[in-house]
């Protein structure tokens, strides 16, 4: 059965305990990583994968919570071992971003260093990311401060769907995405132009008539608790993202 990794659940500021959000996908072959804000590799290493299998990185968008662990990734996976190049698939501003951080740093006596290939997501409802790694991916532009996609992934093996908003107000596209999936990671960080609340969450999940509903990119507890109080009126099985927690679906 295909598992969502939660690798990290924090906002950009959040509890100490928690990460910015990174999402591994894993079914058996080559897991997805999905946003790379902060160091993704022993995390990977925590859940049981092994980051030398990593089949592709998934960028949503260019926020620094997003995108600032992509160098360090790489060159972790380069003093493993890794020698292939990585893919990495995002919409092109965050490539662009991708680029810019990436060659902040000088890799050039990295001898053997893998480096990384970009391929672009089309930024479009419901258009096609890649189908790849056993894999289909489709995308739907967010409503964010910076142009952002959400992401709906069905395993090719056993047609299980995850469905994760990335940063979004709440988007019909990224819900038509949610719709039938069984499992969906949303964000709520709070009520607002860039964002969602939880009870906004629980709503989208319950109409999309999502499988299991797991709150992500969660702000501080004191902040969050009586917003997923007000989630569980709407759905009682809503649930707050569990720092390492492995989702089945």
């Amino acid at each position: 059965m295909p598992t969502a990794h939660l690798l990290g659940t924090g906002a950009v500021t959040s509890d100490p305990h928690r990460t910015t959000t990174m999402i591994a996908l894993d079914a058996g072959r080559e897991p997805l990583l999905i946003d790379c804000g902060g160091d993704p590799l022993p995390r990977l290493e925590a859940a049981g994968l092994d980051p030398l299998r990593l089949g592709a990185l998934v960028v949503t968008h260019e926020h620094a919570d997003h995108v600032a662990g992509f160098p360090l990734l790489l060159e972790r996976l380069w003093l493993l071992g890794r020698r292939e190049p990585l893919p990495v698939y995002a919409i092109a501003p965050t490539l662009a971003q991708l680029h810019r951080t990436h060659d902040a740093f000088d890799v050039t006596n990295f001898d053997g260093y893998p480096g990384w290939t970009a391929h672009e997501i089309p930024y479009a409802a419901g258009a096609p990311a890649f189908e790849r790694f056993g894999w289909r991916a489709t995308a739907a532009p967010g409503r964010h401060a910076v142009p952002v996609v959400g992401l709906r992934f069905e395993d090719l093996d056993s047609g299980r769907v995850c469905t994760y908003s990335s940063d979004t107000a709440p988007e019909p596209a990224i819900a038509e995405l949610a719709r039938g999936a069984d499992l969906l990671l949303h964000e709520a960080t709070g009520e607002g132009p860039m964002h969602t609340s939880a009870a906004q969450a629980a709503r989208i999940g319950r109409d999309a008539g999502a499988g299991r509903t797991v709150l992500v990119h969660l702000p501080r507890a004191a902040a969050f608790a009586p917003d997923l109080e007000a989630a569980r009126a709407i759905d009682p099985h809503v649930e707050a993202g569990e720092e390492g927690g492995a989702y089945p679906f």
